[in-house]
């Protein structure tokens, strides 16, 4: 696996926020769970490739917003917030060696954060950053791979993987109040405990998965369903309205 990352920008205070109060942030403290979580990847399994810095962007550091990579195309997407738009062109350019490239055009919009992917379908998040056009396009893109596209209403969060993420091969780690859970399928639901409401983004790589060690219970609640969990410190990016899925884009290999 490899797993496409970006450094913290040092205008990371200066990010984007949609549904957190801005809060100061400890650059360094940022940057050295950053480090933690690059680390924690390769524990896993993770190949690192680094994309090149983007200073001038706050919320580089975020690129899994930036495509939706699949084993067949990689979609470079239209972040609905403009001031992001410019991230875009850098992981194009990294990924163009080694993925056919698609691309989210205007008027559509589309943010990976907004796509969770269980076996061929592709759920995606109707949210303030995705809208209509922006999955129509991606429709258009992978239906001659054979996934479908569904959109998924949801509400309170910035993010479809903010209010869900799937744990392989049956679980869904859920905040029932953003995302209705029985529109995914699954055979397992966990919701979030009392008090975590972002606690449902997690990232699952080689049968092992990430939670963040602010949202405690909530990894109670997995470890407790059969999950191995294993808690990363990531408290001074989630002033930054982020989470561990969107810290890197992952690529199988």
């Amino acid at each position: 696996m490899l797993a496409w990352v970006r450094e913290v920008s040092p205008q990371l205070s200066r990010c984007e926020l949609s549904h957190v109060q801005r809060t100061p942030i400890d650059a360094a403290r940022a940057r050295a769970q950053h480090r933690q979580y690059t680390a924690a990847l390769q524990q896993l399994g993770c190949r690192l490739q680094w994309l090149a810095p983007l200073p001038q962007h706050p919320d580089g550091v975020f690129v899994e917003d930036t495509a939706v990579l699949l084993p067949e195309v990689a979609v470079i997407t239209r972040p609905g917030a403009p001031a992001r738009r410019g991230e875009t062109a850098g992981v194009a350019a990294a990924l163009a060696p080694q993925l056919p490239l698609r691309h989210i055009n205007a008027p559509g919009s589309l943010e990976g954060g907004d796509v969770l992917q269980i076996g061929r379908t592709l759920y995606v998040g109707a949210s303030a950053r995705t809208n209509t056009a922006g999955i129509a396009q991606l429709t258009e893109a992978l239906e001659p791979f054979g996934y479908r596209v569904q959109s998924v209403a949801l509400q309170g969060c910035l993010h479809l993987k903010s209010a869900c993420t799937f744990i392989p091969p049956h679980t869904l780690v859920v905040n029932p109040a953003w995302v209705e859970p029985a529109l995914f399928g699954t055979a397992s639901v966990v919701p979030v405990a009392a008090g975590e409401p972002y606690g449902a983004n997690t990232l699952t790589l080689g049968g092992t998965t990430l939670v963040s060690a602010a949202y405690p219970d909530t990894g109670r609640r997995l470890a407790a369903a059969g999950v191995a969990v294993r808690a990363l410190e990531v408290d001074e990016l989630h002033k930054a309205e982020a989470a561990l899925t969107c810290m890197s884009l992952l690529q199988a290999v």
